[in-house]
Formats: C-alpha cells, sequence, structure tokens
C-alpha cells in the first residue's frame, strides 16, 4: 500500500476504535437510545449530503426494506447493545470483544449459507472463545450481574454484526456501498424513533457540552468519515487488505481508553486481546490474490 492508503487505513482503525470512547462518554449520561440516535441521524443526514454533492442516487425507493433490514443488524441493534453495555464495560474491553464479529460471521455463513466451516476455523472459533474467557476473567472489573450481562450485550451485537454481514451480501448485489450505507443508517434513524421517545433522559441538563460533542464525534467521524474512508481503501487496496482493519481498531479502542478516559490495561486485558486476534486470523484466512480479488462490502462500523 501507498502511504496515503496506510494513513487511511490507520486513520479508519483510530475512528472506528474512537466509537467506543464516545459512546462509553455520551451514553452513561444520556442513555443509550438517545447517543444512538443522534449518531444514525446525523450520521445519515451526513451521508445524504454527500451523496447529492456527487449527483449520486440513494436508491431508497428500490431497497428501502433491505435498508430497513440492514439498519437493524448492522446499526440500530448492536450499536444500542454496545451502548447500554457501556454502562459498565470499559471502551477498551468494548473494543476487544467487538473484534471477535469475523467469528461470528464464519458460523452464521456456514449455517445460513452452507459456506464450508473447516478445520481451521473451527479451531478459530473454539480459540476466540478462550479469549473472552481470559479477558473477562483477568479483567479489572468486578465481576458482578450487571457486568456478566454488559458483556453478553457486547457479545450479542457481534452476532447482529455476522448476521448483517452474511444478509448483505445476499441482498445487496450491484448496489453501490455508498448507498447501501445511507440507506442502513437512515433505516436505523427510522426505526430507533419511537424507542428513542419512550427513553430520553430525564433531564435536559444531562446533555452536555462534551456529551454533545462526543454524539457529534461519533456520527460525523466515526460512522460517516469512517465510511468514506473505508470505501476509499476498498476502491484502492481491495477488501482483503481492507479486512486488516480489524486488528487494529482493539488497538486503537484501548488506546484511546487509557488516553482520555483513564482507563487500566492489565496484562490479562492484552492477553485476552492477543488470543482473540488470533483467532479472527484464523477465521478470516487472509490470502491475497490480486486476481480473484473483487469489490466487497463488510458493513460494520
Amino acid at each position: 500500500m501507498k502511504a496515503k492508503e496506510i494513513a487511511a487505513l490507520v486513520g479508519l482503525a483510530g475512528l472506528w476504535g474512537a466509537s467506543f470512547l464516545f459512546i462509553r462518554i455520551a451514553s452513561p449520561a444520556i442513555g443509550p437510545f438517545p447517543t444512538i440516535q443522534g449518531r444514525v441521524t446525523i450520521a445519515s443526514a451526513a451521508l445524504l449530503i454527500f451523496i447529492l454533492m456527487f449527483a449520486k442516487s440513494t436508491r431508497w425507493g428500490m431497497h428501502w426494506k433491505q435498508y430497513m433490514i440492514i439498519g437493524a443488524l448492522n446499526a440500530a441493534i448492536p450499536f444500542i447493545l454496545i451502548a447500554t453495555a457501556s454502562l459498565h464495560l470499559h471502551a477498551s474491553i468494548l473494543a476487544i470483544i467487538n473484534s471477535m464479529t469475523p467469528l461470528f460471521t464464519a458460523v452464521i455463513a456456514w449455517k445460513w449459507m452452507k459456506e464450508k466451516l473447516s478445520v481451521k476455523k473451527c479451531f478459530g472459533i473454539l480459540v476466540g472463545i478462550v479469549g473472552v474467557i481470559i479477558l473477562v476473567g483477568w479483567s479489572p472489573l468486578l465481576i458482578t450481574s450487571e457486568v456478566i450481562i454488559a458483556i453478553i450485550f457486547s457479545i450479542l451485537s457481534t452476532v447482529s454484526y455476522g448476521f448483517a454481514g452474511v444478509y448483505a451480501k445476499k441482498a445487496f448485489n450491484g448496489v453501490p456501498p455508498l448507498s447501501i450505507a445511507f440507506g442502513q443508517q437512515m433505516g436505523a434513524t427510522l426505526l430507533l424513533i419511537p424507542f428513542t421517545l419512550l427513553n430520553l433522559p430525564p433531564s435536559s441538563s444531562a446533555l452536555t457540552t462534551k456529551v454533545a460533542f462526543s454524539v457529534i464525534c461519533l456520527a460525523l467521524l466515526c460512522t460517516a468519515i469512517g465510511y468514506l474512508l473505508y470505501f476509499y481503501l476498498i476502491a484502492n487496496v481491495g477488501p482483503t487488505k481492507t479486512l486488516s482493519v480489524t486488528f487494529l481498531v482493539p488497538l486503537f479502542g484501548m488506546i484511546w481508553g487509557i488516553v482520555f478516559l483513564n482507563e487500566q490495561i492489565t496484562l490479562g486485558m492484552i492477553a485476552g486481546l492477543t488470543v482473540i486476534l488470533s483467532s479472527v486470523f484464523l477465521i478470516s484466512d487472509i490470502r491475497y490474490n490480486p486476481k480473484k480479488e473483487k469489490t466487497v462490502v463488510t458493513l460494520r462500523s
């Protein structure tokens, strides 16, 4: 990769890693639903502006049902689960658990699309489970029922991402990725509105400058600009090399947690991260063949 492409990859990892930081700041203050409602609404507006600027089409009329489904699977459900988990988990732990998405994508693709689940991938799944056990068992958190539920929610978010990846592969053949990105965020926006209205913060004083800044950064930087960087990388270096962002996101999630939230990073967390990323490597089966490289969009954000 060229220097600007490496910079884009690192920038994307930094932005996606920062999403856990901003959620960790905003969600405990105003609640998971207002936090995520702000994220998807502002992001969808920003992506729409970008589409109109370049005279592209949203294709909403043709694919609105699919957009609503992918909006639920790849935004509304996992975002809310992560935001709820952030009430009890550190941003760094959220980022590490989130890196398990490829594991569940492989399992769902095997069950739903009858893709082959090799011995290597089965071993990778087992290694990933061990990694979570190490991460949770040696984390600095006091293991309470709330923390356990939060960990389950965080894992379930990666399951939802897995369903989203498989569904997108089946439902969006030939649809421009930027249109899918907008449709996903708009679908999530519409789906979350009634739930957000029922879960508004009790006082407007909860929306401090810091919280508002976090929600705006979450929407514009981590989501809208993050997608633009992702599509740039897909177009210029291909999906296989872009997949390496999976290994960088948890590292940045830990860095931002240390720098801005004074989170404690233990040897157990590092060990858990190492084991989980090893399992992701086994599952991903990364091999670069430029003759077979195709533009495939994995809608993880």
